[in-house]
């Protein structure tokens, strides 16, 4: 599934591909490491 990173304000807000919120961190390192625990 393919993911967007929006930059908002001071965290990363995560969204799938239909543009539905999935999740938010405080920034890109952790929300990548988030994403690779969903996908495992």
């Amino acid at each position: 599934m393919n993911y967007i990173l929006k930059y908002v304000q001071e965290h990363v807000e995560v969204y799938d591909q239909n543009g539905e919120f999935v999740f938010s961190a405080d920034n890109q390192q952790e929300a990548l490491a988030e994403l690779n625990s969903l996908a495992a």
